[in-house]
C-alpha cells in the first residue's frame, strides 16, 4: 500500500468515526424538543451528550485537515463546488455549539426555548447536507479537465441527492433515539423508544430507496454488479434488525446495529469511489483520484509520521472520556434554576 492509498484509507476512517459518533449527537439534538417535555427533561437530554459532543466534532475537523494536507486538489474542488452547502453546514455547527453552551446561562423560558430551537436547527441541517454531498460525490459532479467545478449550486440538488439527505437524517435520528435509550431512564427513555419506532420504519425505507436509486444515478452496476457484496448487505440487515431489537428493549444491540449500518455504509461509499476521490460526470477522465489530487510524496511521508504519533493519543483520550462519562443520565440529577 503506497502513501496515497494509505491516506485515502485514513480519510475514510476519519469520516466513519465522525458519522458514527456525531451521528447520535445530531439525533439527540433533533429529538430533544420531543422527548423532553419539561425544561428539566430537556436539560437531561442535553447532558447525555454534554461531555462528548465537542470531541466528536474533532473527527470532522481532522478529516477536513487530512484532505487539505493529503489531497489539496480534492479539497479545493469540493469546497469550491459545495461552497453554499458547506457554508450552511458551518453556520449550523456554529449555532449548535453556541446553543449547547448558552442554553443554561439564563433561566428565562423564552431564552431557553430559543436555544432549544437552535439546537434542533443545528442538529438537523448537518445530516441532510452530508447526505446531499454524499449523493453528489457518488453520482459525480461537474469537474472540467483542470479539476475545477463548473456547475452551479442548483446542480447539486437532484431527486437522488435529496433522498440521500433524508436517508442520512433519518438514520441519525434513529441512532440518536437508541443512544438516548442507553443513556437515560424513566419517561425520557420511554419516549425515545417510541420515537425510535416511529422514525425506524421511515429511516429504513429511505435507506433502501437511496440504495436502489444508486443503481440508476451512480456507477454501482459497473463497479459492484447486481450483487452489491457482503458489506452493503450486512449494512442493510443491521438496519432491519433494529426494529426487532427495539421490541425487546435491547437498546445496546440496537445502537450497535445502527452504528454498524453507518460504518458499513460509509465504508461502501469510499470503496465504491476508489481510486477516485471526486468523480466527474462530464468526462470520467477528468475525475480527481488518489494520485492526481495528492500532495507530493515528502509531504505524505511527514504527515504519516505525525499521524502515527498523534492518532493513538487522541483515540486513547476519547476512549477514556467515554469510559468516565458512561453512567446513565437521570432527571433527578438536573434541578431547576
Amino acid at each position: 500500500m503506497n502513501l496515497n492509498v494509505l491516506w485515502f484509507v485514513l480519510v475514510s476512517v476519519l469520516f466513519i468515526g465522525y458519522f458514527f459518533l456525531e451521528g447520535f449527537d445530531y439525533g439527540v439534538g433533533m429529538l430533544m424538543p420531543f422527548v423532553g417535555r419539561t425544561d428539566t427533561e430537556r436539560r437531561a437530554v442535553v447532558a447525555s451528550i454534554g461531555p462528548v459532543w465537542d470531541a466528536n466534532e474533532v473527527w470532522l475537523i481532522t478529516a477536513g485537515g487530512a484532505i487539505f494536507a493529503a489531497f489539496p486538489a480534492w479539497y479545493a474542488a469540493m469546497f469550491s463546488g459545495f461552497y453554499l452547502p458547506l457554508a450552511l453546514l458551518l453556520v449550523a455547527l456554529i449555532v449548535r455549539g453556541a446553543a449547547l453552551e448558552f442554553r443554561s446561562k439564563d433561566a428565562h423560558r423564552r431564552w431557553r426555548r430559543t436555544w432549544d430551537g437552535l439546537i434542533f436547527f443545528g442538529s438537523a441541517v448537518p445530516p441532510f447536507v452530508w447526505g446531499v454531498a454524499m449523493g453528489n460525490i457518488l453520482a459525480g459532479v461537474s469537474l472540467d479537465r483542470a479539476g475545477d467545478f463548473v456547475g452551479g449550486p442548483l446542480s447539486l440538488i437532484t431527486p437522488y441527492t435529496v433522498v440521500g439527505g433524508l436517508a442520512t437524517t433519518g438514520l441519525m435520528l434513529l441512532h440518536g433515539a437508541l443512544y438516548l435509550g442507553l443513556k437515560t431512564e424513566g419517561e425520557i427513555r420511554e419516549r425515545a423508544r417510541r420515537a425510535a419506532f416511529r422514525v425506524g420504519g421511515m429511516a429504513t425505507a429511505l435507506y433502501f430507496l437511496f440504495v436502489a436509486l444508486s443503481y440508476f444515478y451512480t456507477d454501482f452496476p459497473q463497479k459492484l454488479g447486481v450483487d452489491p457484496g457482503v458489506v452493503p448487505i450486512l449494512a442493510g440487515l443491521a438496519m432491519v434488525a433494529v426494529r426487532f431489537l427495539l421490541l425487546h428493549e435491547r437498546y445496546g444491540l440496537g445502537f450497535l446495529m445502527t452504528g454498524l449500518t453507518i460504518v458499513l455504509s460509509v465504508a461502501t461509499v469510499f470503496v465504491d469511489l476508489f481510486p477516485d476521490v471526486l468523480p466527474s460526470r462530464i468526462d470520467p477522465s477528468f475525475s480527481l483520484t488518489v494520485y492526481n489530487a495528492a500532495s507530493n510524496p515528502y509531504s505524505l511521508h511527514v504527515m504519516t509520521v505525525v499521524a502515527a504519533i498523534a492518532l493513538p493519543v487522541v483515540l486513547a483520550y476519547q476512549a477514556w472520556t467515554y469510559w468516565v462519562f458512561r453512567q446513565r443520565v437521570s432527571v433527578r440529577d438536573h434541578f431547576h434554576y
